[in-house]
């Protein structure tokens, strides 16, 4: 496998050409260091693979990138660069959502559609997609409503994917991860804020009232899944990538009181908006065509994470 990797620097990106690199395969990875969070966390997510044989790293936009030149000789790509976050895609700031996962996705695909070589393109999208009008587990072929910009922009760009297949014949592939978390989880999400803040002997702040669920998956669980995309995913396909542990945020507390042998004090605020009430992932889908199955339960992730901060 020759891929390029997007969003390389990033939480999930850098962790996947980890894994591509040890598969044996040749990766170029591209990532702009967008400021929504401090450039030195990405750096030191990059400072592995910088320094392997089979790994070339380009700093650019994707909208700036050389793509035709970048693409000529890739088997494989993986769509990984996007915004993220959900509180902070409203108002003035949805047109750096726009500009990052929708446009970039664009350009990203016309430069793919003339790349005769390319065997997949697998696009990471969201859970986000779905909204709260569907029902649990959520299934790929419900009703998408998103109920935040940033939503939007992530369903958008999985549509765009869609349509290159229909109709330049791009074998996309799309997955919707479902809050994936681990080591190297960017600092606003909620299970690094929580683990710091109890190793700082901070107290947590618990947006709504803690009965809000989600579909956690381990950060290698989703990369394993997205590897399997590449090779056994069917182009065209939308596929759910959930880790099956759907807990809500209050037993999450109760497990993170378990795993640092305190349980942390918490400070209740208001629910955000574009926040959603509950996710879980139906996965059959995945299993049958990918031979999906998620092995890291939530409370050993969260171990796993907590000892990964700990010794930053």
């Amino acid at each position: 496998m020759r891929a390029l990797v997007t969003g390389v620097a990033g939480f999930v990106g850098s962790t996947l050409a980890d894994r591509l690199l040890a598969d044996g395969a040749d990766v170029v990875g591209i990532d702009c260091f967008t400021d929504y969070y401090p450039r030195p966390i990405k750096e030191r997510n990059l400072s592995a693979l910088v320094a392997h044989p089979r790994f070339r790293f380009v700093e650019a936009r994707i909208q700036d990138a050389p793509l035709v030149t970048l693409l000529a000789d890739r088997t494989h790509v993986f769509h990984l660069a996007a915004q993220a976050g959900v509180r902070k895609s409203w108002g003035k700031d949805f047109a750096v959502y726009t500009v990052n996962n929708i446009e970039a996705t664009q350009v990203l695909l016309e430069a793919a559609a003339a790349q005769r070589q390319l065997e997949r393109i697998v696009y990471a999208s969201s859970s986000s997609v779905y909204g709260d009008n569907v029902a649990t587990p959520m299934r790929e072929d419900a009703l998408p409503q998103p109920v935040s910009p940033y939503g939007v922009s992530k369903l958008a760009a999985e549509q765009l994917c869609y349509l290159y297949f229909v109709n330049h014949g791009v074998p996309t592939v799309s997955l919707r991860y479902f809050t994936v978390y681990g080591p190297r989880q960017r600092p606003d999400m909620a299970f690094h804020k929580f683990l710091r803040a109890t190793l700082q002997g901070r107290p947590i702040t618990l947006f709504g009232d803690g009965e809000q669920t989600r579909d956690f998956t381990y950060v290698h669980d989703a990369v394993s899944a997205t590897v399997a995309a590449a090779t056994r995913g069917v182009p065209g396909r939308v596929y759910n990538i959930g880790g099956g542990s759907r807990v809500s945020m209050n037993e999450v507390i109760d497990m993170i009181g378990r795993v640092a042998g305190r349980r942390p004090a918490v400070d209740v605020d208001a629910a955000q908006k574009g926040d959603m009430r509950h996710t879980y992932a139906d996965t059959s889908l995945a299993r049958a065509d990918l031979g999906f199955a998620p092995s890291v339960t939530l409370e050993q992730g969260l171990a796993a994470e907590y000892r990964w901060l700990a010794e930053l």
